[in-house]
C-alpha cells in the first residue's frame, strides 16, 4: 500500500464508518466462534496502522505483523508492542504457535492467496481460528482497488474454496455491508463511466460528515448483530471465519 494511503488510513482508522463497523463485526465473530479457555496468541496479519491491534487485546497476547515498515511504525505511534515486520506469504511463526489469526482485507493484495491461506493454516493450532475479510465482486473493481494494490476481488464460492484448499474447515463464509451494495455498485458504475482524470489512484476514504458517519456505523451495527449467527447474500464484503481441525 502508498505510504500516502496509510497515512489517510491512521489518521481515519478510529472514526471511519468501514473500519469501526469492520472491528465491531470482527468483535463479535471472536465472541461467537473462540472456545472458552485461557491464555491465547493472537497474530493481527498484515495489521495495518493498528488500530484492530487494541481490540484485540481482551482476547488474548497481540503480535501486529505487516510487510510495510511504515504500518509497524504507526502501530508503534499508538502505543503497541509486540511487532513484527513479514509477509503473509512467508510469516514469521512457528508451526502451530498461535491460537488466532485475523487476515483482515489482506488476501486480495497477494499474487499468491493460496499460499498464504496455508501459512496461516500451517502457524495455527488445532483448533486454532481464522477471523478474515475481504472485497467482494470483481464487478464493484475501481480506482479504490487500484490505489490499494488489490490483485482480485471475491465471490464467497471462491473465499470458501480458498480455505478448504488450505485444510481448513469453513464455519462461515457471508457478504456483509449489504445495504449499501447498490449505492456503491451505482458510484463505482458513474465513475468508470466518467473516467479518471489523475494519474494516481485514489481511495475512496474520505472525511464523512458526523451525522452520516454515525448513521452508517448504526445500521453496520445492526447488521453486524445478524451477522454474527447468520449469513446474507450479496454485499459489498466478505468475512468469515475458518477453524484448523483438530
Amino acid at each position: 500500500m502508498r505510504v500516502s494511503e496509510l497515512t489517510k488510513m491512521y489518521q481515519l482508522e478510529d472514526t471511519y464508518w468501514w473500519f469501526v463497523a469492520r472491528r465491531d463485526l470482527v468483535r463479535r465473530l471472536l465472541l461467537r466462534h473462540l472456545p472458552d479457555q485461557g491464555s491465547r496468541r493472537i497474530a493481527d496479519v498484515g495489521c495495518g496502522t493498528g488500530a484492530t491491534l487494541a481490540l484485540l487485546r481482551p482476547f488474548g497476547r497481540t503480535v501486529g505483523m505487516d510487510l510495510a515498515p511504515e504500518a509497524v511504525g504507526f502501530c508503534r505511534e499508538r502505543g503497541h508492542q509486540g511487532l513484527v515486520q513479514g509477509s503473509a506469504s512467508d510469516l514469521p511463526f512457528a508451526d502451530a504457535s498461535l491460537d488466532v489469526v485475523t487476515a483482515l482485507d489482506i488476501l486480495e493484495h497477494l499474487d499468491d492467496d493460496a499460499g498464504a491461506v496455508r501459512e496461516i493454516a500451517r502457524a495455527l493450532r488445532p483448533e486454532g481460528l481464522l477471523v478474515f475479510t475481504a472485497p467482494a465482486y470483481m464487478s464493484l473493481w475501481s480506482e479504490h482497488d487500484e490505489a490499494l494494490n488489490h490483485r482480485r476481488r471475491y465471490r464467497a464460492g471462491e473465499l470458501r474454496a480458498l480455505l478448504q484448499g488450505a485444510g481448513l474447515e469453513v464455519l462461515k463464509v457471508s457478504y456483509c455491508i449489504t445495504l449499501l451494495l447498490a449505492p456503491i455498485y451505482a458510484f463505482r458504475l458513474v465513475q468508470r463511466l466518467l473516467g479518471r482524470n489523475r494519474a494516481e489512484p485514489k481511495t475512496a476514504l474520505y472525511q464523512l460528515p458526523g451525522p452520516l458517519n454515525g448513521l452508517l456505523v448504526a445500521s453496520l451495527y445492526l447488521e453486524n448483530r445478524w451477522l454474527a449467527r447468520y449469513n446474507l447474500p450479496f454485499g459489498v464484503s466478505l468475512a468469515g471465519v475458518a477453524r484448523k481441525p483438530a
